[in-house]
């Protein structure tokens, strides 16, 4: 049997001002990100699924975030903004193609998952014409009321408009929907805007789909599910959700969390077995930890590879373009960035290495700093296997330390140091004798001169 078609269409052309921020709405960030990169996400993929989604006049960012998450999606504009239903007609090109089944997604719900998406699709094949996504609210004010008989959705009736009595049900409207796809538009082109505002809204489809002697049906979800977000408030309380799922799923694969709510991760972390993170860890986007791997308190990391039985901190910096090898120990107060650090290589204190090859087994001292930018440009510091570097030095890039080599502590190391060679660099040390004295001495005076 072949698979049902689908089109997906996700509304993100509102501006978000009640954000009070100049980014659009959708491009604000949960989990490390997107809220619209979540909902495309869990949008149906794979053979005969499409997508499109209906953005703002001068929304490039918008219409680049949608390249970027799914290249298989089609972006069109809606010039004017006249309500959802004019909204979702903004895609009727792509809705003209006839795709079996036509769902209707919101870019500001980033909880709504695939599973709930395939649920919302399952009555199409069984002959309804509408299938409208419900939730149980703890405090319905506001929301449109979802009005059944038996199992058949009747009408769904604003807060404004409805009746004592129906003010007193709590299955609530969460705006998504499926359409049977051969009949999509003809329910789409009833739809009218004889209302206070003269707008087009999703929302009449269910008297439509009712009139045409039709069948809608009603598929219930988490209020959690279906947040949207119009403020920042919202964004943090979709935030904690999303943490909370993350963490729990983190547990469930066999992760090590010892204060798990004290600890945040991306929607795309990656872990392998074995893994621990204690307390107060930033686990940002792009981060990917293998097995054995333990994450001390209060490190910070991005886009990062971490390899087998690593140690990682307390208090490191991992910045973007750090891979790490197996067993590599970053240890308390070191910063990496765009750099690869071989097996076995140990930074263990107060360094910075950016912009940097380190060779397996290399041992870099603390203070150790690779320098890497001349105020114009970067440049790359490469250490040999096996290689030491003595604290409290500076290797100023471009430069090669060998296989090897040892550079002593306190050195500022500008040329290439050859394979299995030591490097020095130091001024000669003074000491002059009685000097500590004399010059307490020179201070003392000068200090009671200018009291008295």
């Amino acid at each position: 049997m072949t698979a049902r078609s689908s089109l997906t269409v996700v509304l993100a052309a509102g501006e978000g001002t009640r954000m009070r921020s100049s980014l659009p709405k959708v491009l604000h960030p949960v989990a490390g990100q997107s809220l619209l990169a979540h909902v495309l996400d869990a949008a149906p993929h794979g053979a005969g699924a499409s997508l499109a989604v209906v953005i703002g006049p001068d929304h490039k960012a918008v219409a680049d975030e949608v390249k970027r998450v799914r290249a298989d999606a089609a972006t069109f504009v809606q010039a004017e903004r006249l309500g959802t239903a004019h909204a979702v007609l903004a895609a009727r090109e792509a809705i003209a193609r006839g795709a079996d089944d036509l769902l209707v997604a919101f870019g500001d719900t980033p909880l709504i998952s695939a599973e709930t998406f395939a649920r919302l699709r399952a009555p199409l094949e069984k002959g309804a014409a509408l299938a409208v996504l419900g939730f149980r609210a703890a405090d319905p004010t506001g929301y449109g009321r979802l009005l059944l008989e038996g199992d058949h959705l009747m009408a769904i009736r604003e807060h404004a408009d409805a009746s004592a009595e129906e003010r007193k049900v709590t299955l609530c409207n969460a705006g998504v929907m499926a359409f049977e796809g051969r009949r999509a538009l003809e329910i789409l082109d009833r739809i009218g805007n004889a209302n206070s505002k003269g707008e087009y809204y999703l929302v009449d489809a269910v008297a439509i789909v009712r009139e045409m002697g039709l069948e809608a049906v009603v598929i219930e979800t988490s209020e959690d599910e279906v947040r949207g977000i119009n403020n920042k408030a919202q964004l943090a309380e979709a935030e904690a959700v999303m943490q909370a799922r993350l963490r729990q799923a983190a547990l469930d694969a066999g992760v090590t969390l010892i204060a798990p709510e004290t600890v945040h991760l991306a929607a795309d972390t990656k872990f392998g077995s074995d893994v621990t993170i204690e307390p107060f860890v930033v686990i940002g986007p792009g981060v990917t930890i293998a097995d054995g791997a333990v994450i001390h308190s209060f490190s910070h990391i991005v886009q990062t590879s971490i390899g087998k039985k690593a140690s990682i901190g307390p208090y490191a910096r991992l910045r973007p373009g750090t891979s790490l090898g197996d067993g590599v120990r970053i240890g308390n107060f070191v910063e990496t960035k765009a750099a690869t650090i071989e097996a076995g290589a140990k930074v263990n204190h107060l360094s910075y290495v950016g912009d940097a090859h380190v060779g397996a087994n290399s041992n870099l001292g603390a203070g150790t700093i690779t320098c890497n930018y001349d105020g114009f440009f970067k440049h790359k510091t490469t250490i040999g296997e096996g290689a030491f570097v003595g604290t409290n030095s500076s290797l100023v890039a471009p430069v090669k330390i060998g296989k090897g080599a040892y550079i002593g502590s306190g050195s500022v190391i500008t040329k290439d140091v050859p394979d299995d060679a030591m490097a020095v660099e130091r001024s000669p040390q003074n000491n002059r004798d009685g000097g500590a004295a004399r010059y307490r001495e020179m201070k003392m005076r000068a200090k009671a001169a200018k009291e008295g």
